[in-house]
């Protein structure tokens, strides 16, 4: 460990709630090293005394980026968006008079779990009713927030756990080993650049909630903040996704779990909105 990287590693926590041990140090190196030329920089040390003067700035958000994990494929781990076909719409469309339905995809990276809901909300329509729903996706990365909205993938991306008849359903081929999503499933979705830990007041409120693979990486007071802030997001009665690692247990009593579905949480009863 060195000043420069203890340091390095306490900018990262109270930006982006990121926990990284002494242990990943060598990740701190690896991740920031060869970007110090094009920041105009020759040390870690250069690069700690400017982000003390300029903790939000562009150099700022590409320290962030480049320590975050943007990894993603569409319908990651397959569960998540079983539970939504089979258990949560129902539940939803069971108890609302209309079809409006808010999802948001946070820390979405690519898009890929933004796009894979909307996919999955097209193909279960309400029984005789109109859908009506939006979907917005969110992460603290800029590059990967343009990334998701432009909707362009490769072909190896396309490749990841996207079955050939929905690439030729949803997609359209704008290039040799370029697929773009299609009009009509891209205007149900809205991206925009958020910190979890830092939520903006006026937003939702939100039916369904996906924070996977996100809170693995928050120690438990951040965690806290973030299970806090997303309740106030949420309609009552709420679902909220997190990843097969993560639980609401022993870290926030806003949420319940769900008999018989690892990973699935709702809002708890006695939270008013």
């Amino acid at each position: 460990m060195t000043i420069a990287t203890d340091a390095l590693r306490t900018f990262v926590r109270g930006r982006a709630g990121i926990s990284m041990g002494a242990d990943k140090d060598y990740l701190l190196r690896s991740r920031l090293e060869p970007q110090l030329r094009s920041w105009g920089m020759d040390s870690l040390e250069r690069l700690v005394s400017h982000l003390s003067t300029d903790p939000a700035g562009k150099v700022a958000n590409e320290v962030i980026s480049a320590l975050t994990i943007n990894e993603t494929s569409w319908f990651r781990d397959g569960k998540p968006f079983e539970m939504l076909r089979n258990v949560i719409l129902p539940d939803i469309l069971g108890r609302q008079k209309d079809s409006n339905l808010a999802v948001w995809s946070a820390a979405c990276s690519t898009g890929q779990e933004a796009y894979s809901i909307a996919m999955t909300l097209r193909e279960n329509p309400p029984a005789g009713r109109q859908w009506n729903y939006s979907i917005l996706g969110t992460d603290i990365c800029g590059a990967v927030v343009g990334r998701a909205q432009a909707g362009a993938y490769s072909k190896f991306e396309v490749q990841r756990g996207l079955p050939i008849q929905r690439l030729v359903k949803y997609f359209e081929q704008s290039g040799k080993d370029t697929w773009t999503i299609r009009p009509e499933l891209r205007e149900r979705v809205t991206f925009r650049q958020m910190n979890l830990t830092q939520i903006p007041p006026v937003m939702g409120p939100f039916d369904i909630v996906f924070c996977r693979n996100v809170l693995i990486y928050f120690e438990v007071d951040v965690k806290a903040k973030v299970l806090a802030s997303i309740a106030r997001h949420m309609r009552p009665n709420g679902f909220l996704i997190l990843g097969s690692a993560e639980t609401t247990m022993g870290v926030s009593t806003l949420f319940t779990t769900v008999p018989g579905t690892p990973g699935l949480y709702r809002l708890a009863a006695n939270q008013l909105h």
